[in-house]
């Protein structure tokens, strides 16, 4: 009976192997020399490839554009803007990034650059509300405080507000973080999408829609 045992012990552990793999990036160990992943640009995207119809044009970037792009948080924004956000020179390395157009991934634009974009809305009030402007896509309503001589912002979203009696302390400021007037900047609201009349939600910021008409989804 023993033998018979003995016997059959090797063939239990004949499926039992040590895998090892390694990822992108790894949990950082105790290395002096400090390894790095290496950037997946190569000199092999400046040289055509047909795209096969997809396009109607070659497949090309210039190296030194590419890893720009591969670098750079958002094209409006160059680093992190949140600690639990991952920087994109960290993610996007590896073998699956190799011979990558990166004029063609997704690269959205920073909200937090955009929201910068928004004039101030002017209050006679001490006290405001914002709700993101209603609607399927706005917020639980929020009160900010206007009384003190500064550019209050909703903690929310981020809309600023601001009251007129410190207009004139804001306009003799060199700079501010949110425009005073209305500008034509493509990240501001168009005016065509606050409604003047009709819906209302009960805060200072107006109804928003992208028809001008209520009930829409933005």
């Amino acid at each position: 009976m023993l033998v018979r045992s003995i016997r059959l012990a090797p063939r239990r552990f004949q499926g039992l192997c040590a895998y090892s793999t390694t990822t992108d990036n790894p949990i950082p160990a105790n290395d002096p020399k400090g390894r790095h992943p290496r950037s997946p640009i190569g000199t092999t995207n400046a040289m055509p490839t047909s795209s096969e119809g997809s396009f109607d044009k070659a497949l090309q970037e210039n190296p030194e554009d590419g890893e720009k792009m591969r670098v750079m948080q958002a094209p409006n924004k160059s680093g992190v803007w949140s600690r639990s956000q991952q920087p994109r020179e960290r993610a996007m390395v590896g073998p699956r990034f190799e011979q990558t157009i990166m004029e063609d991934q997704p690269r959205p634009l920073s909200a937090m650059e955009l929201i910068h974009q928004q004039p101030v809305r002017w209050t006679k009030n001490k006290v405001v509300s914002c709700d993101g402007g209603g609607g399927p896509l706005g917020h639980p309503r929020i009160f900010i405080n206007t009384d003190k001589p500064q550019i209050a912002s909703c903690t929310y979203c981020g809309v600023p507000y601001a009251n007129n009696r410190h207009r004139k302390h804001l306009e003799s400021l060199p700079s501010t973080p949110f425009p005073l007037e209305p500008t034509n900047a493509a990240g501001a609201l168009p005016p065509s999408h606050l409604i003047s009349g009709g819906a209302k939600t009960g805060s200072t910021e107006p109804y928003q829609s992208n028809t001008g008409k209520p009930l829409e989804q933005r």
